[in-house]
């Protein structure tokens, strides 16, 4: 059975509500018209898929194509601009008022029942074996070209595993786990909207598809780094990925240009707007002196 996006709004809203819905609640949640709620409420209960405010077992099945099934994190570079911190830790597992940053996302995924979960490592691989003391289900992808490659190299070695998939920076720590969902509709990456910004940034059409990607720019999305692959466009992407990765000048590349500028009538990938306080990535060591004020004593 085949649903709307609204009508996929309006059950996965339901699905992870922690606490009894309304229909202003999930207007408010989903930004639909109070009206449209209303509509489409009444158009899933007279089709089963919900009873009251309750995702039914069919409607469970609904979404069960676009269920999550795995998560993979890119965590190989080096850090440059966090040292000191990372000439001794992988910058993922630098920890921040005490949590390693990339426990932020795990943990995030953990809670949406997201447990088929790889993490790419290249720099300092040998300290990403703690994670396995709380996260025995991690399975490690290696990463040797780090050191000569951009992020396209983990993306690159990754390949067979970004369908139905997260695709995570692994230095974003995450404060509001609810950004990482249990089900996803399209192909989709997390944006902030900003009215001017020097970061990697986004253009969308009217329908909030992805036609642009720049460094800097005006009235767009800042890209946060928290992806989702579907199985159609990450057949795609393994695909065109190793294409640009074995051009002359590919490993050079970022992994978001293939799909994004060189690919970019290939794909539909849509931004999906989250919120200042949702995540924060941190990129140099004076932002994490900001946030965690024990690392202004820590020797250069």
């Amino acid at each position: 059975m085949t649903i709307s996006k609204q009508e996929f709004d309006v059950l996965q809203t339901l699905e992870s509500a922690k606490e009894n819905m309304s229909a202003q609640a999930v207007s408010n949640l989903t930004g639909i018209s109070f009206d449209k709620v209303n509509k489409l409420i009444s158009d899933l209960k007279a089709g089963g898929l919900i009873s009251g405010f309750t995702v039914t077992e069919n409607g469970l099945a609904v979404l069960e194509p676009y269920r999550v099934r795995k998560a993979v994190f890119m965590a190989a570079g080096f850090g440059s601009r966090m040292v000191p911190v990372t000439l001794e830790r992988p910058k993922p597992l630098v920890r921040v008022n005490g949590v390693r940053i990339i426990d932020t996302i795990i943990d995030a995924c953990l809670a949406a029942g997201i447990d088929e979960i790889y993490v790419v490592r290249g720099y300092l691989a040998e300290q990403f074996d703690e994670l396995l003391e709380k996260y025995p289900m991690i399975k490690f992808v290696e990463n040797p070209l780090y050191s000569e490659a951009n992020n396209i190299s983990s993306v690159y070695l990754a390949g067979d595993l970004l369908k139905n998939s997260y695709l995570f920076e692994a230095d974003i720590f995450v404060y509001n786990p609810d950004i990482v969902k249990k089900y996803q509709y399209v192909s989709n990456i997390l944006g902030i909207y900003k009215k001017k910004t020097e970061d990697w940034c986004v253009c969308v059409d009217e329908n909030m598809r992805i036609y642009k990607e720049s460094i800097g720019g005006e009235n767009c999305y800042q890209m946060v780094g928290i992806t989702y692959i579907n199985a159609e466009d990450g057949e795609k992407l393994k695909k065109n990925i190793s294409e640009t990765f074995n051009m002359p000048d590919g490993k050079e590349r970022y992994w978001s240009t293939v799909p994004l500028i060189s690919y970019n009538s290939n794909y539909n990938i849509y931004i999906r707007p989250g919120a200042e306080e949702d995540v924060i990535e941190i990129d140099t060591f004076d932002e994490l002196k900001s946030i965690d004020k024990s690392y202004e004593t820590f020797s250069k």
